[in-house]
């Protein structure tokens, strides 16, 4: 049987984030430089080049290691998802350093891991599940304070400045002055003018 390969993953959400204490953490534990994958972009889902360069080089046996499970990814599901993928159809083993308990890899005094590593990984996306319907209820009933006491939402509405009248008179009905003056004598941007221009005279711009 060969020898279990130890990969390490680590993940930040930007190139201008530093990397440094994630791959410290994995050659500590043994992970050396060429078997240490890392992406530099978001936790969303799991379309990440240097993840599936991983995937690729996996092998029976084999086993993973990453900092703390938010750097696999944000969203619980997925990483369900992919926990179970490399699992139990890889049968390749996951541990994360931060969090003992993820641990999936089994032995004769340890025979009940792999069932502790699942339980956990439920509960923590149970949790992380609950949170986001709380910051969703949280968000609802704002909004619904919000209308209630006759706040506006959203952007605020462009309003007409206190020439507009005259200077859209010069400009359409006239024809005595260009757009681009009349963007000028009214101090609107482009975008904003002829928006207003679209909801005071219905014309196209």
């Amino acid at each position: 049987m060969s020898e279990t390969r130890i990969h390490g993953y680590a993940r930040v959400s930007s190139k201008d984030q530093n990397e440094a204490r994630q791959i410290n953490s994995l050659k500590e534990f043994g992970v050396v430089d060429r078997d240490i994958y890392l992406d530099k972009q978001s936790g969303k889902d799991f379309n990440r080049v240097e993840y599936h360069r991983l995937l690729n080089v996996l092998r029976i046996g084999d086993l993973v290691v990453v900092q703390s499970i938010d750097r696999l990814g944000r969203n619980y599901s997925d990483i369900q998802e992919q926990w179970k993928y490399i699992t139990n159809e890889l049968e390749v083993d996951i541990k994360v350093l931060d969090m003992p308990l993820l641990d999936t890899r089994t032995d004769g005094d340890n025979i009940d891991s792999r069932f502790i590593s699942d339980l956990v990984l439920q509960i923590l996306s149970y949790v992380a599940e609950k949170e986001r319907d709380n910051i969703r209820r949280r968000q609802a009933q704002g909004i619904a304070n919000a209308k209630a006491e006759g706040k506006v939402l959203g952007r605020p509405k462009a309003t007409c400045p206190n020439n507009w009248e005259e200077v859209y008179d010069l400009w359409y009905n006239r024809k005595e002055i260009t757009a681009k003056e009349a963007m000028e004598r009214t101090g609107l941007k482009r975008n904003t003018f002829y928006k207003l221009v679209k909801e005071y005279g219905n014309v196209e711009g």
